[in-house]
């Protein structure tokens, strides 16, 4: 709506500035010389939409400065075509500014494309139903161009239970992408596979190792919820998942022992010890990246995640997650500097 009433006062701007220019030289009479300020109308007029616009503009200019330089004599000295000459070369400058203008945004539109669709690749949507869980997912990148970061996230209904994975690489660009991707990847098959959380673990962690180079890193929480059997994490440095109670506490479940992160695990180390926290009917359990943590206002306040985790209420875990997510983005007040992922487990009745 913003955006739309910004391009209509746009495209009005050049006939309201020389309007305003014709109404002021004829009114001060032919000695103050405003003839030349008529060049605003093409100059504003290339600031939006496509080329046309500046070239009607500059027909328009060339037709009020005629009739200035006529009413005001101009055209018996130099210059009165000296100004028609500058309306001119504006409408010209603003002709191939619009040009310009056109092709980067052609060009944007297709990195905004084809992100999108590796986006919908890389983080398929998450199924609403999942086993004995109802899940939703929100995802809000810090590169709003490309829309698409280096946060993932995955719910794989296996034999043994639903399995569920969130994680954040570190870093930004194509490199983070291809982790996330091969993590991912990993964690896919591995979820499948292996009958223990342990061993989905170890293949995790096997392939982050492939696919990191140098001090680079993964951090990452691998959950497995079963309807008799609770819920139970590894965490490889992640932020601490948020158990919503149906009575309405909330806890956030420490491990046992911190391990570090996917990637920068010692070769003889065995990775987290699985931890079991009980997940029953009415609870809910919220996995998130630092993004929503570490999210600031403008006096530098980070966001209270335990004191608006009570935002998740309602029947439809999907609005409840996206009325979470609005009161992160009110928090900041404008865009966020890291990536955010939530995902939102609910056991079903």
């Amino acid at each position: 709506m913003a955006r739309r009433a910004g391009t209509g006062v746009l495209s009005v701007l050049p006939y309201a500035v020389m309007a305003v220019v014709a109404t002021v030289d004829v009114a001060a009479g032919p000695g103050v010389g405003l003839l030349a300020l008529v060049s605003l109308g093409p100059a504003f007029a290339g600031l939006v939409g496509s080329w046309r616009r500046p070239v009607a503009a500059g027909a328009v200019a060339l037709l009020v400065g005629c009739g200035l330089g006529i009413h005001n004599g101009l055209f018996q000295e130099r210059r009165g075509f000296a100004a028609l000459a500058s309306v001119v070369g504006v409408t010209v400058a603003g002709v191939a500014a619009a040009v310009m203008r056109e092709r980067r945004e052609a060009e944007l539109a297709g990195v905004r494309s084809i992100a999108e669709v590796a986006q919908r690749v890389l983080l398929r949507p998450v199924p609403r139903s999942a086993g004995h869980l109802r899940a939703a997912v929100s995802y809000t990148s810090a590169v709003a161009e490309a829309r698409i970061g280096g946060d993932l996230y995955e719910v794989v209904a296996a034999p043994e239970g639903v399995r569920v994975i969130i994680g954040d690489v570190q870093g930004k660009g194509l490199e983070a992408v291809e982790t996330a991707a091969a993590v991912l990847g990993a964690f896919r098959e591995a979820a499948h596979d292996e009958p223990d959380l342990k061993g989905v673990g170890a293949r995790v962690e096997r392939a982050a190792e492939r696919a990191l180079h140098g001090e680079k890193f993964v951090t990452a929480l691998i959950a497995e919820l079963v309807p008799d059997g609770g819920a139970v994490f590894l965490n490889y440095g992640h932020p601490l998942p948020a158990l919503l109670r149906a009575d309405g506490t909330v806890h956030f479940p420490e491990p046992p022992q911190y391990a570090l992160p996917l990637g920068l695990g010692l070769p003889s180390g065995d990775g987290p010890e699985p931890h079991q926290v009980d997940f029953g009917p009415g609870d809910q359990l919220l996995l998130y990246t630092d993004g929503v943590t570490e999210a600031r206002d403008r006096t530098g306040a980070f966001y209270p995640l335990a004191r608006r985790v009570h935002l998740l209420t309602g029947p439809d875990p999907q609005a409840a997650l996206e009325a979470l997510r609005g009161d992160l983005m009110r928090h900041t007040g404008g865009p966020l500097h890291d990536d955010a992922a939530m995902l939102l487990l609910r056991y079903r009745d």
